[in-house]
């Protein structure tokens, strides 16, 4: 993939402190990205399956999965990710607070490609966004469906 594809992220948050760091740190990130925000699970699937408002919705290239979610929690979002054979390439990348091991170990055995804990600090949590962002749109080559 040429770095001057417009990669399309979707990100999985309900917290709009997260949401509004997440965007800080694309926005100034040197490669170019469009960042899709959903806040909870039903809206996720909805938005991946293209459904109701959704049907324009673009096809994301990496999901940023926050795993406690409302409505439906990000545990069940990612199994039905990647037990859809339309959406299971998807890099999934688990942002979250937990750094519980059991949260580690079932989101890997549900086939997620990464898990990051979330750092309370500002600056920490831009430098690890900006990371993932690094690392999967400017290191790791995505499947194009």
């Amino acid at each position: 993939m040429m770095v001057a594809d417009l990669i399309e992220v979707l990100l999985v948050e309900d917290d709009p402190g997260d949401v509004l760091m997440t965007r800080e740190a694309f926005a100034d990130n040197k490669v170019k990205n469009n960042l899709n925000v959903v806040t909870d699970g039903v809206e996720a699937l909805a938005f991946l399956r293209r459904e109701g408002k959704y049907a324009d919705a673009p096809y994301p290239d990496l999901i940023l999965l926050d795993l406690n979610l409302p409505k439906k929690d990000g545990r069940e979002v990612l199994a039905e990710i990647k037990a859809d054979e339309k959406l299971a390439h998807i890099p999934v990348v688990v942002l979250t607070t937990s750094g519980a091991n059991e949260d580690i170990l079932s989101s890997y055995r549900l086939h997620a490609n990464a898990y990051v804990t979330k750092p309370v600090d500002f600056e920490q949590f831009i430098r690890v966004v900006r990371q993932i962002d690094d690392f999967f749109v400017g290191v790791v080559k995505l499947p194009r469906p």
